[in-house]
């Protein structure tokens, strides 16, 4: 017999004998020393369950975790943050330098050599042109700085020969091509409204940019 049922039996005996007491009457002396005695013991357990050795084996739960992704320490992803956004400054920066900047050398051989990784003429072409357009932002900015004298010069050079280079390219890949003509009446409005900052030399090369833009654009 186990230890369980015993228990509960011996509760029933209890039960049975307080059920035969009279109405209003309380246990014999006896009675309730040796249900304290039984208490103390441990013999006689208030809340009784089943025996070890009865109960029932439950079958064994098999939890399937999920594996728990590692998390890169704060620091690393700071880190990574960090890094990004010292590239994307210095990416930015070197795009808006001009000439005499110290990064501006980095901007040019960036265009150089996107231009030389074109597949072929007519992405080059339109790639110089882009150069030629970013020469006339950069003539200016350098207009009244300290600066403007041989870098004026040197940049408006440059315009022409990334210029001249883009629709030569251009215009054997795609001839008459719309993009001449709207690229040519970008620049004129680019370029024309700096003629009265320009010294005579600086104006003679404005001028004759001008000139020659002004002939790629077909009549309609």
């Amino acid at each position: 017999m186990g230890r369980a049922r015993r228990e509960r039996e011996r509760v029933l005996e209890h039960l049975t004998e307080l059920r035969e007491l009279p109405l209003g009457g309380a246990p014999e002396p006896a009675f309730r020393a040796r249900l304290r005695a039984e208490l103390l013991s441990g013999g006689l357990d208030p809340d009784p369950g089943l025996d070890p050795a009865e109960e029932p084996a439950r079958p064994a739960r098999h939890t399937h975790r999920r594996p728990t992704r590692r998390r890169r320490p704060l620091l690393s992803q700071l880190a990574t943050f960090g890094l990004a956004a010292g590239m994307m400054a210095g990416a930015f920066a070197t795009y808006q330098s001009v000439p005499g900047d110290s990064l501006y050398p980095l901007k040019r051989a960036a265009e150089t050599t996107l231009v030389r990784l074109s597949t072929d003429d007519a992405e080059r072409g339109r790639r110089e042109l882009a150069s030629a357009e970013s020469r006339a932002e950069e003539v200016a900015s350098l207009l009244g700085s300290a600066n403007d004298g041989p870098l004026v010069s040197k940049t408006l050079k440059d315009m022409e020969e990334s210029t001249r280079s883009g629709i030569s390219k251009l215009e054997r890949a795609e001839p008459r091509s719309p993009k001449i003509k709207k690229f040519a009446r970008k620049q004129k409005d680019a370029v024309a409204p700096m003629l009265q900052q320009l010294d005579e030399a600086q104006l003679a090369q404005a001028e004759g940019y001008l000139e020659y833009i002004e002939g790629l654009v077909v009549p309609e």
